[in-house]
């Protein structure tokens, strides 16, 4: 795989998260991780691919949160 690819899969990838006004993924992880506790999002990273970080993340963490887990 040559480098101008793996940059292009990298850009595609941020891009999403740069919609919503996160420079990537790490920098919207790290929000996560303010609001709702460190070990609470990474428990969920475990079991959650990144195509949840949007959905099913955020679900599973407002979810939690009103349990009060």
């Amino acid at each position: 795989m040559d480098t101008f690819y793996l940059q292009t899969i990298s850009e595609y990838n941020n891009s999403r998260y740069q919609e919503n006004g996160y420079k990537n993924r790490h920098e919207y992880l790290d929000y996560l991780r303010d609001e709702y506790g460190a070990d609470r999002v990474d428990a969920l990273l475990t079991v959650l691919p990144p195509s949840e970080d949007f959905d099913g993340l955020v679900t599973e963490l407002e979810d939690a949160k009103l349990r009060h887990i």
